[in-house]
């Protein structure tokens, strides 16, 4: 299945992934879902789960990087570029 491109919006937020957390969770509690069903649904949320914690880890050393710059004592002090934002 292919996702459409308009579907990658780079400007997510984690207010975003928060939702689409909340929104699973509902999917998940619905009461008539049972069976097959289900465990597809248990499986699209382990995979949700998965990028979720990835994207929050990314979250964490940003706001580290930031936190780091912000705090420099050399001002000519340079981030890895792959930290850079």
């Amino acid at each position: 299945m292919s996702v459409p491109k308009e579907r990658f919006n780079m400007q997510n937020t984690l207010g975003d992934l928060n939702n689409h957390l909340f929104a699973e969770l509902e999917r998940l509690s619905d009461e008539d879902l049972t069976g097959e069903k289900l465990k597809e649904e248990i499986t699209r949320a382990e995979a949700i789960t998965s990028v979720a914690t990835e994207v929050i880890q990314n979250g964490s050393l940003v706001l580290k990087a930031k936190q780091l710059i912000d705090n420099k004592v050399d001002a000519d002090m340079k981030l890895p570029k792959m930290l850079e934002g």
